[in-house]
């Protein structure tokens, strides 16, 4: 099968590795990375030009397209392509517009579980029309408060405030002042829920799903979860407390009733869908939805999966998950995120990258932010590459990727070395 992949992070990386291990497949990668050159051909394309993909796809007689980040989707990607009669019947793996916004508009969101009965945090709404009721209903809202841009910020988005002074100075900030941009011209205004996060994945043809390995993520810069918020320094799969009994919960109370509210209100889906949960006291709560698989998770669920990746995204644009039996590796699964210096401030890049041929059968390193320049694979984002390792527990796997991390290097690089550390 000819196929495209949309994307240049360590997500894609993943998937790609992923992909190459299905039988007789050509693929090619947009805009790509030093790692994904290694599982197919990048091709030089700006992915929210709907026309240039479409073209490339026809010219290339692509049979499948795969969109890796949320933009292209959340603009309208799977519309474009199935209103377009060269393009509708390539095998689209991503929501169309409306399920997109799913993770495009927190508001949407909210009100789409509320519709359908699926736990998650109090919230309102609130834009310039009702700012004044606003600021006071944040002044006297219980502390922390939690104030999120309705749309794609970058994942920047979301600030929880200790104070009424900082609550009602943000909330002006995003509103008045378009702190975020247009992602803010509303702002979703939530109770502040206590517990552990997880992430939860399923893959849907907009009728069934098959519930993918879950994983934990980690934030924050600083070992011990200190210090600023990051596209994610780790991951971790399986996840300890997410027993059979709280996955189960996971699926009657939020996954089941997402999918079913999804065919019911006609919105086409099929894809991935990624459950940013929290467990409250051992009952899940949604804190958000993205329509896409999450990055550094991808890179612990991918290992994690035995079935033949390729083959599942088919059965999913044939609405044959039903039929589909998943196959998941029991071992552990971490992922250690290795950045820039300055990350996730201001860093330079351009620094050659040294350790990278080492043969491991139990570690795997994806590349997100790399490209290759005159021989030589340097860094080009904040977040460069991970180390993916399996062990028998979380610790083992742990210690397997920082093994592998310590013969890299570049300058400036740094990695937390307490991933999964409330598990160990």
């Amino acid at each position: 099968m000819r196929i495209l992949l949309l994307g240049s992070g360590g997500r894609e990386h993943a998937l790609a590795w992923k992909i190459n291990q299905s039988a007789a497949n050509t693929l090619y990668i947009a805009p790509g990375n030093a790692g994904t050159a290694l599982c197919g051909k990048n091709i030089s394309i700006d992915i929210t030009d709907f026309d240039a993909v479409g073209k490339f796809c026809i010219s290339e007689k692509i049979e499948m397209i795969i969109v890796g980040p949320e933009e292209p989707l959340v603009k309208g990607m799977y519309n474009y392509f199935k209103s377009n009669e060269d393009l509708a019947d390539i095998y689209f793996i991503g929501p169309s517009k409306q399920g997109a916004q799913l993770e495009g508009s927190k508001a949407f969101a909210k009100a789409f579980m509320q519709r359908h009965n699926i736990p998650t945090a109090k919230y309102r709404e609130f834009d310039t029309s009702n700012f004044e009721e606003g600021v006071h209903y944040v002044k006297e809202h219980p502390l922390p408060v939690v104030l999120k841009a309705d749309g794609l910020a970058a994942g920047k988005g979301v600030i929880i405030c200790q104070t009424s002074v900082e609550a009602v100075s943000e909330f002006e900030l995003m509103i008045q002042k378009s702190k975020f941009g247009e992602a803010s011209r509303k702002v979703v205004v939530e109770e502040f829920l206590n517990g552990i996060e997880l992430s939860v994945f399923v893959l849907t043809d907009g009728k069934n799903y098959l519930l993918l390995p879950e994983a934990k993520d980690y934030k924050r810069i600083g070992e011990g979860d200190t210090g600023l918020n990051t596209g994610g320094m780790g991951a971790v799969s399986p996840v300890p407390f997410a027993t059979s009994d709280f996955m189960q919960k996971v699926e009657e109370k939020i996954v089941k009733p997402t999918v079913d509210g999804l065919y019911k209100e006609e919105i086409n889906y099929t894809g991935f869908l990624f459950f940013g949960l929290i467990s409250v006291n051992n009952e899940p709560y949604v804190i958000e939805y993205n329509c896409r698989m999450g990055d550094p998770e991808t890179e612990v669920v991918m290992p994690r999966l035995e079935t033949d990746l390729v083959d599942l995204l088919v059965a999913a644009t044939k609405q044959q998950l039903h039929s589909v039996k998943l196959r998941v590796d029991k071992r552990n699964a971490v992922t250690v995120m290795a950045v820039s210096h300055g990350y996730p401030g201001s860093y330079e890049k351009g620094f050659e990258i040294t350790g990278l041929e080492q043969e491991d059968k139990d570690a795997f390193i994806f590349h997100a932010g790399t490209k290759q320049t005159n021989g030589k694979i340097i860094t080009n984002g904040g977040r460069v590459l991970c180390v993916t390792s399996y062990g028998d527990n979380i610790r083992e796997a742990v210690e397997h990727s920082l093994i592998v991390l310590d013969e890299i290097n570049f300058d400036g690089i740094f990695y937390r070395t307490d991933i999964g550390y409330e598990f160990k």
